[in-house]
C-alpha cells in the first residue's frame, strides 16, 4: 500500500468527523460505525474506543476499509446489513453514521440503532434530507456559495465507489421522527447540506 492510498482526504461528510469524535463517551468499550465505506471515521474512532466495527453492505468498501486498515489493533470490518446482521444487541457504548440512514427505511435504520446502544451510550447520526419549505430553501441559497468555496478551498473529494442516493425526507420529516423515536434528541441543522442527531439513551 503505497503512502498516496492513506492521505487524507476532505469532503461535507469528513467535516463532521471532529463532532463525532468529541460526541465519544469517556471510556468507550464498544463503538459502531454504521455504513462504515473506507473506514475512515472508524479508523479515527480507534483513538477514542478500546474496540470499534465498521459496517458497510457495500462490497466494495468493505475490501478497501480492510486494505487501508491493516493489522490496525482494535477494528473490525463487517460486509453486511446493519439491520439483520448479528451485531451486540444493546452492547455499544457509541454509535455512530455519516450520509448512510437516507439510503434505507429511516425508522427501521434509526430504532435498530437504539436497539444496539447500551443504555447510558451516545448515538450520532449526520444525514443529508432535502429542502421543503420557504426556510429550508432560503438556508440553502444563503450558504451555497460557502459552500461551493469551502469545497474548493478544501479541493473536496471522496473515496470512488461510494454509494449515492437522494435524500426522500426533508429536514422537517427527518426532525419530527426523530423526536418521536428518541426523545430528548439534540437535532442540529449543518452549512454544509447536513443535519446532526445526537442523543445519550436513557441509563436503566
Amino acid at each position: 500500500m503505497s503512502r498516496t492510498d492513506l492521505k487524507p482526504y476532505w469532503n461535507t461528510n469528513v467535516a463532521r468527523h471532529p463532532g463525532i469524535l468529541r460526541a465519544v463517551p469517556e471510556g468507550c468499550g464498544e463503538a459502531l460505525d454504521v455504513g462504515c465505506g473506507d473506514g475512515l471515521l472508524a479508523r479515527k474512532l480507534t483513538g477514542r474506543a478500546q474496540r470499534v466495527t465498521g459496517i458497510d453492505s457495500s462490497a466494495q468498501m468493505i475490501s478497501r476499509a480492510r486494505e487501508l486498515a491493516g493489522d490496525r489493533p482494535g477494528l473490525d470490518f463487517v460486509q453486511e446489513d446493519f439491520r439483520t446482521a448479528d451485531l451486540l444487541a444493546g452492547g455499544y457504548d457509541f454509535i455512530c453514521s455519516v450520509s448512510t440512514i437516507h439510503h434505507m427505511d429511516f425508522e427501521t435504520a434509526l430504532l435498530r440503532m437504539r436497539e444496539l446502544l447500551r443504555p447510558g451510550g451516545t448515538l450520532v447520526v449526520v444525514g443529508l434530507a432535502r429542502e421543503a419549505t420557504p426556510a429550508d430553501w432560503a438556508a440553502r441559497i444563503a450558504t451555497l456559495p460557502l459552500v461551493r468555496i469551502t469545497k474548493v478551498l478544501r479541493r473536496a473529494s471522496g473515496p470512488e465507489g461510494m454509494p449515492a442516493a437522494d435524500p426522500q425526507m426533508s429536514y422537517g420529516q427527518v426532525r419530527g421522527a426523530a423526536r418521536r423515536l428518541l426523545p430528548g434528541v439534540r437535532y442540529r441543522w449543518h452549512v454544509l447540506r447536513r443535519y446532526s442527531l445526537t442523543w445519550q439513551k436513557p441509563a436503566i
